[in-house]
């Protein structure tokens, strides 16, 4: 399905998430160094915690919310949210006002209201796409957020140190332009057939739904290592806009890239990482397709082991190099562990998941996400306690003690599997 052919609504959010995508990854990467400068590393990273558990609490509502309210009425109320936040955040960063306090609750605004957004979008191509079209639709919008990621850094290192509130100022604009268009050219999706959660005048029952879909995962021991050890995996590669600008910024001092004739290019700490940061989504919009391909010819169990394995080498080597060059060797390792899985998981998962709970399975496997991204910011304030080098070491021991569960789930997988090949 060629993007010419696509329903109005699609092309609308393609061209203005691809805009606020690409000014979000301008300053997003560099929000850590801000807040951990601001407050110390210490209370920047309990405030994370705490911000995370608004986005996680309001993820859960967001589907709710689109289910009773319209897919296009809550995109329109989140993007105009994010801009009104931004507005705020900008105040807060302005040559003539300074609040760190008012700009980490902007923060947190805008994370509940990306929360709002986004199963709403996901929802509104499931309303206008047909099933077999589906997942190229999706692998357009990926791709959109992965140029986003590699172009974005490269400015936020130009713009974010010296025009840090005119950035902002540009999302909220953005932000409040994609509203505006939303509801000038798009058209609401949700039909009559679709509202069954209006239906239900207790607005609280979607978080008992929620619950009751997790429930699963105490009720199936082989879905329940996946997702334990998908949640101490998570640990290393939810630290890419964590604990790696933090680290970065503080080691990476004046350092060349290249040298050659009259071309000669000099990064300080931000500038690299946003680089670095760069050089991921390069990788990953080049390179999913075929490290996928190249991992379905080998053994689920060993690719995931691997991957947790591969991931544990890179944080040891973040942690072994403060050059420009080994950062950038190191987070190709990364970006390779992260590629092993990418086209793997989603398929596992639904490997084990019986057809008539499916969508559960899937909704209870982002625990490793929301859940491991919750823990994560707990690294910046252990550097201050253990260092960097330990905080890596930590972080690799729980990639490999996730290697180890990787080992013992899919011996009980493969059990199980030869079991109802006999009774069958």
């Amino acid at each position: 399905m060629k993007i010419r052919d696509w329903d109005r609504n699609l092309k609308v959010r393609l061209f203005g998430e691809f805009l606020m995508n690409v000014t979000f990854w301008m300053f997003f990467p560099f929000l850590t160094i801000y807040f951990a400068e601001s407050f110390g590393k210490g209370t920047a990273g309990f405030l994370l915690i705490f911000s995370q558990v608004f986005s996680v609490l309001a993820s859960l509502m967001g589907g709710y919310f689109a289910d009773r309210f319209g897919r296009k009425r809550m995109m329109v109320i989140a993007a105009l949210g994010q801009g009104i936040s931004y507005v705020f955040f900008a105040a807060a960063v302005s040559p003539w006002f300074t609040s760190p306090i008012i700009g980490f609750i902007a923060f947190t605004i805008v994370g509940i209201f990306s929360s709002f957004y986004y199963p709403a979008s996901q929802a509104m191509i499931a309303d206008l796409v047909d099933e077999k079209e589906r997942s190229n639709v999706f692998a357009v919008f990926y791709t959109s957020i992965n140029i986003a990621v590699v172009i974005g850094p490269i400015l936020g290192a130009i713009f974010y140190v010296n025009y840090r509130f005119q950035l902002l100022i540009a999302v909220a604009v953005i932000c409040i332009l994609l509203a505006l268009l939303l509801t000038k050219l798009a058209r609401e999706t949700l039909t009559p057939t679709t509202k069954s959660v209006q239906q239900n005048p207790k607005w609280y029952s979607f978080l008992k739904n929620q619950v009751a879909d997790y429930k699963i995962i105490v009720q199936d021991k082989i879905f329940l290592l996946y997702v334990t050890a998908g949640i101490l995996v998570a640990q290393t590669f939810m630290q890419l806009d964590l604990l790696l600008p933090v680290y970065i910024k503080e080691k990476v001092g004046n350092q060349t890239l290249f040298d050659i004739g009259n071309w000669k290019l000099t990064l300080h700490g931000e500038q690299a990482f946003g680089v670095i940061l760069s050089e991921n989504g390069l990788l990953v919009a080049l390179f999913t397709v075929i490290v996928t391909r190249w991992m379905t010819k080998y053994r689920e169990k060993n690719v995931f082991i691997l991957a947790s394995i591969v991931y544990a080498i890179s944080m040891v080597l973040f942690s072994r190099t403060e050059l420009l060059w080994g950062l950038m060797i190191a987070m190709a390792v990364f970006t390779l562990a992260e590629l092993m899985t990418a086209g793997l998981a989603q398929s596992f998962i639904s490997k084990l998941a019986p057809d008539h709970m499916r969508g559960q399975y899937f909704a209870a496997a982002g625990l490793r996400h929301t859940v491991g991204r919750t823990i994560a910011p707990i690294s910046i304030p252990l550097t201050v306690y253990v260092g960097y080098q330990w905080t890596f070491i930590i972080l690799s021991a729980l990639a490999l003690v996730s290697a180890l569960i990787y080992h013992f789930m899919f011996n009980l997988y493969e059990r199980q599997k030869l079991v109802e090949q006999r009774i069958s």
